[in-house]
């Protein structure tokens, strides 16, 4: 996945800006402690003038002057902690801190991208932003069951649509807790204005929270995406469409209102396959009834999904009009 030289400059920057605010901060640090307790001072220098001592005894071996250099700078480190926390300093308060612990924020870990930088990349490239105001407002603090009623049941399982609701939410709660443990898959679908799309926002807040790389599409941007890809070559729709496989959990919302042919359902195949092997969480949202899903797209498809998703029907009125009703409330 290739940035262009312009964006790839911009991401480093940022991460040298990282490293120099973080320097500049524990400079102010030391110079904090060194006022407070002047023996911190002399201990560094003792430390510096003890490994100096080290090297010139290696580089000229004399029984007298050889020493535990790691037993005596781990009694002065000891002595350092200890001022540290008798003045009311945590004992790491002089050491330099990172946004990355992996990384240490340089974007790199064994030469290999660091996934804070493919973060950053898909905030620059395409970014999570793109729903970053909407999970404002769409979150599991607001919410609410009142929409769900209870006289409106779903035949097959005799639940109501509150009933349904509260199902769908108690296992949107199990997906979230226990996605670094067990990726897989979610696949709502029901009417239009059920609450498909606001649940998968709320999936989406908790986990981008929680520092997981999320990626969310309407299933016609995602295969508009793909086809600039393939067809066009596009730059920025390559490295875009390279994370859709790498990406924590990918969320295809509509799925079923695009233009769907043979190269949509070839693609639609080849991105829930590839995310299942590589055992990648996926949500998908559909207004389409199983009937029409299978009509739609391959047996193949509807195979893979319906062996490998949790399948969650949400019923009731339109919300967006039941909201409308209420004054927008």
């Amino acid at each position: 996945m290739s940035l262009n030289n312009f964006q790839y400059d911009a991401l480093m920057r940022a991460y040298n800006e990282k490293q120099l605010n973080h320097k500049h901060e524990q400079d102010e640090h030391i110079r904090q402690a060194y006022e407070m307790i002047p023996r911190l001072q002399e201990i560094d220098g003792e430390i510096a003038s003890l490994s100096l001592k080290k090297a010139r005894a290696l580089l000229l071996p004399s029984p007298k002057d050889d020493f535990d250099l790691s037993a005596a700078i781990g009694e002065l480190s000891e002595e350092r902690t200890a001022l540290l926390q008798i003045h009311g300093f945590t004992p790491d308060y002089l050491e330099l801190k990172y946004d990355c612990p992996f990384c240490k924020d340089t974007g790199y870990v064994d030469n290999q991208k660091c996934s804070c930088f493919k973060k950053a990349a898909v905030d620059l490239l395409y970014t999570q932003s793109n729903i970053r105001e909407i999970l404002e407002t769409e979150n599991f603090e607001n919410f609410s069951f009142e929409y769900y009623p209870q006289d409106i049941t779903n035949p097959a399982t005799g639940l109501s649509a509150l009933e349904t609701a509260q199902d769908a939410v108690d296992k949107a709660w199990d997906f979230i807790d226990h996605f670094g443990e067990h990726p897989c898959g979610l696949f709502f679908y029901g009417d239009t204005g059920v609450g498909k799309t606001y649940l998968s926002h709320c999936i989406a807040k908790e986990l981008i929270d929680r520092a997981y790389f999320v990626l969310y599409f309407s299933s016609f941007d995602l295969f508009d995406l793909l086809a600039k890809n393939t067809f066009q070559k596009d730059a920025a729709a390559s490295d875009v469409a390279g994370f859709i496989y790498d990406c924590d959990l990918l969320i295809i919302d509509d799925l079923g209102t695009e233009l769907t042919n043979n190269f949509v359902a070839s693609q639609l195949f080849c991105c829930i396959n590839e995310r299942i092997m590589n055992h990648k969480s996926t949500i998908i949202s559909t207004n389409l009834a199983m009937e029409d899903f299978l009509e739609t797209y391959s047996e193949r498809i509807f195979s893979r999904i319906s062996s490998n998703y949790t399948m969650l029907k949400l019923i009731g009125n339109d919300i967006r009009i039941q909201k409308k009703l209420l004054g927008g409330k």
